[in-house]
């Protein structure tokens, strides 16, 4: 076991400013064949992937793993849908959450924690434009105090 900080091999950069993250989840993600080689050449993209739940299952919809670049005739499938490994609980209690209005399920990263595949989902909410102009504004704003006092010091 080693000591190392989780290094994020996909990341989804717009999910906080899109969206608005109300609880975060990690889970254990299926692949096949090339995949991980793949994400390990940070192959991967979350841009438009969500995570669904269908009969006490979660999947990963959307994501897209590109085709390793020296496979062969076993290549995968680049845009499948893949099952996410969680408890039981957890799954129901993303089943509910994901049936109130305005609740979605998002990826946030896949990375590697003890050399096996985990993806971090989030339960999110959308932000209203208003709301995207308010963060870009407040963090200007951070910026611009830091800016100042690093001045000052």
């Amino acid at each position: 076991m080693s000591n190392k900080k989780n290094s994020d091999l996909v990341a989804n950069r717009r999910a906080s400013y899109d969206y608005e993250i109300l609880e975060t989840f990690e889970a254990g993600i299926v692949l096949q064949g090339t995949e991980i080689k793949s994400l390990r050449n940070h192959g991967g993209n979350l841009q438009d992937a969500y995570v669904k739940v269908i009969s006490d299952e979660a999947f990963l919809v959307g994501c897209n793993i590109s085709q390793y670049r020296f496979g062969n005739i076993h290549n995968h499938e680049e845009k499948r849908e893949r099952k996410l490994l969680l408890h039981k609980r957890e799954i129901a209690q993303l089943k509910v959450a994901s049936q109130e209005k305005g609740l979605t399920l998002i990826p946030l990263a896949i990375y590697l924690k003890e050399g096996r595949a985990k993806i971090k989902i989030a339960l999110a909410k959308g932000k209203k434009t208003f709301d995207k102009r308010q963060a870009i504004r407040e963090r200007d704003d951070n910026r611009q105090i830091a800016k100042v006092l690093k001045d000052f010091r």
